[in-house]
């Protein structure tokens, strides 16, 4: 039987964010992770996902802001490239602004808690790659600045890990990553049709 939430005994509401009246943040749909070293594990159905829910964003007249990771030159996360580019599905539209960040929560050493701020909503819904990683500390570091987070599971994935001697599988990841996410710092949603 699971436990209670954090969020349960915090007075937090399960309430998934109205896209009209939230900032969609899609972090690092980057070329990089389709393919190659660092290639996922279901990144079309993600991405498919990602692009539908970005449809819907728009379409309901939210902001829209696009996260890239920038690892440098000659990296897999190298903007300057093709690898490193957003990929053409979700690509910024004109007006979207662009965030490049350097760290897994892309708050740190970013404009995007002040985009946040002008946008002049509290609730952000999050989606992208990896659900371990990035979406993961980008939610945790929005509810700690006073954001209402919401992710789009489906349109998150992740790689298989390793921890200790135990193989873990992507879903495996995916899920935990999520079940961290619900219990304190945001709310999960399984698809883009679930937001008001």
């Amino acid at each position: 039987m699971p436990s209670t939430t954090l969020r349960t005994l915090n007075g937090l509401d399960d309430q998934p964010a109205p896209l009209a009246a939230a900032t969609l943040v899609l972090i690092d749909y980057q070329n990089a992770y389709t393919r190659g070293v660092m290639e996922l594990t279901g990144w079309r159905e993600a991405l498919d996902a990602g692009a539908d829910l970005l449809a819907r964003a728009r379409a309901a007249g939210a902001t829209v802001v696009h996260v890239i990771n920038d690892g440098g030159e000659g990296t897999p996360y190298d903007i300057r490239a093709e690898i490193g580019r957003i990929h053409p599905s979700v690509a910024p539209a004109e007006g979207e602004r662009v965030v490049v960040k350097q760290a897994p929560d892309a708050f740190v050493g970013t404009e995007l808690g002040e985009l946040l701020d002008a946008a002049g909503n509290q609730d952000v819904v999050i989606a992208g790659f990896m659900t371990h990683l990035c979406v993961a500390f980008t939610t945790a570091g929005a509810f700690l600045r006073g954001n209402r987070p919401t992710v789009v599971a489906e349109a998150c994935a992740t790689r298989p890990l390793r921890s200790g001697a135990a193989e873990l599988t992507a879903a495996q990841i995916h899920r935990g990553a999520l079940a961290t996410i619900g219990d304190l710092y945001g709310v999960v949603v399984e698809s883009a049709a679930e937001l008001g």
